[in-house]
């Protein structure tokens, strides 16, 4: 007989993601995104960090109120990287898996890929001009968009 308490394809493809996001080095908030095809297959994945070459250790993790001294506008998201991180082809028709409903700037480009559903674990920005904006764009372009339903699996990670 086989096991019942195996993962589902969205616990796995989150799981994904969220292990992603323990790569961010940003310290108050880590984002994690995984990209999967129809096929069930993961294609990508990505977490907010510093682009190629610009030292996480030069550039700043702050929010500050100067602009050039805060984070904003030096880091890459999660659904960005793992868009750019993507050597197979296209994501076209695929979901994304990320931690974070996705910012305004990342649902361009995930609409401009051709992505078919974003899977979202937390949506904490919501009243947000940046995600308002987000789903009035995926609502515009047909990409769907769905909570992630927790289960009351508890994964644990040993070495």
């Amino acid at each position: 007989m086989k096991r019942q308490d195996y993962l589902s394809w969205d616990e796995y493809f989150m799981g994904i993601a969220i292990l992603s996001a323990k790569r961010s080095k940003d310290p108050s908030t880590q984002v994690g995104a995984c990209i999967v095809n129809n096929d069930k297959r993961i294609l990508s994945m990505g977490y907010n960090g510093m682009p190629r070459c610009c030292s996480d250790d030069e550039f700043p993790w702050d929010k500050n109120e100067n602009p050039l001294e805060s984070k904003y506008l030096y880091v890459c998201h999660a659904e960005l990287n793992a868009i750019l991180n993507c050597h197979s082809g296209t994501v076209r028709g695929c979901t994304c898996y990320t931690t974070l409903f996705p910012c305004n700037e990342c649902a361009k480009a995930i609409i401009q890929s051709g992505m078919a559903e974003v899977v979202f674990m937390e949506d904490k920005y919501s009243d947000s001009d940046s995600v308002i904006a987000s789903k009035k764009m995926f609502d515009t372009a047909g990409v769907k968009y769905r909570l992630y339903e927790k289960s009351e699996k508890h994964i644990e990670f040993t070495l």
